[in-house]
């Protein structure tokens, strides 16, 4: 998806520009046979991955969005019925505790530094409060680390028995964002706030893409960010192509792709707007993020009350 690196790509190349399945993945048994697929082992949870292209998830389709949208209006309804009601135009700023998992080889590989976390803790306050663009929104989310713990295990390390592992480990409530820091071919994957499975809910990144880390464009931090941005119910930029509906928030402009880099004034659809390329839900250079728009930040907030708060 855009990165330098070399990713798996899973025989899916007509997948590229779409966004993921809803759809409960195979059960880890039926894919033992082939660890290229280890990523599709949970169930039942949908997976956001950014690192290469194409994407090797099932695609979400149309009509699983326009479920997840009935669904989450259905329940933001209820909310407000029951007294949890956020203004409209109002945002759900929360203070969301973040459990890092370390998930280093026996050798100490990936074993990063209380600094790098630290460091990585600040980018997400960073980009989530639009302090990198005067064009950014601030979400009104704000991070606090509350624990990191430290796992040698090579098998965890690589992100094999990922359900096992998260299940294992996995601190908090809905309203806990857990890391899991791992290697394998990929920046990240994360689970949408609908997927309903508490027990793997959160990010895996790639150790090596945290601040400092060594993955050339891609080791600022903001691969965090944009599985975090999964993770509070975003789409990709280029959710649905060009539509009018994209990513279902309507000031991100139509995207037929991912961006591979930073090409200013990059423009591949013919509705208005170029392409988003400088916001966090694309795929571009570390460098080159900057923002959310201020619809991305509604639409956190309305996912945050329906979904984990």
């Amino acid at each position: 998806m855009g990165r330098s690196r070399t990713f798996k790509a899973a025989g899916v190349a007509a997948l590229s520009a779409v966004a993921l399945a809803i759809t409960p993945f195979a059960p880890s048994s039926a894919l033992s046979a082939a660890p290229v697929l280890d990523c599709l082992s949970e169930t039942p949870t949908s997976a956001a991955a950014r690192g290469g292209r194409p994407l090797d998830h099932e695609p979400m389709s149309a009509a699983d969005v326009a479920a997840v949208e009935k669904k989450t209006k259905d329940l933001l309804a209820r909310k407000r019925a029951e007294g949890y009601y956020v203004r409209q135009g109002a945002l759900a700023a929360a203070t969301v505790p973040v459990y890092v998992h370390v998930m280093a080889a026996a050798n100490g590989r990936g074993d990063v530094t209380d600094q790098q976390i630290a460091q990585q803790i600040a980018v997400l306050n960073e980009t989530f409060a639009g302090r990198e663009s005067s064009q950014a929104a601030n979400t009104g989310f704000t991070f606090q680390l509350a624990g990191v713990d430290r796992f040698y295990n090579d098998r965890w390390h690589r992100d094999e028995q990922s359900s096992t592992y998260r299940a294992k480990t996995r601190k908090g409530g809905m309203n806990a964002l857990n890391i899991w820091l791992v290697e394998f071919d990929y920046l990240g994957i994360a689970t949408f706030p609908w997927s309903g499975n508490q027990r793997i809910d959160g990010i895996r990144v790639h150790y090596d893409s945290l601040p400092g880390g060594g993955i050339a464009n891609y080791n600022l931090g903001e691969t965090t960010t944009h599985e975090a941005g999964h993770w509070f119910g975003l789409y990709h930029t280029f959710q649905g192509g060009c539509t009018t509906k994209n990513d279902e928030v309507a000031d991100t402009p139509a995207q037929s792709s991912p961006t591979d880099g930073c090409p200013e004034g990059r423009d591949s659809c013919s509705l208005p707007g170029v392409d988003p390329i400088h916001n966090y839900m694309d795929y571009s250079y570390d460098s080159c993020y900057n923002q959310f728009s201020p619809g991305q930040s509604q639409r956190m907030s309305d996912m945050w009350t329906a979904y984990r708060a």
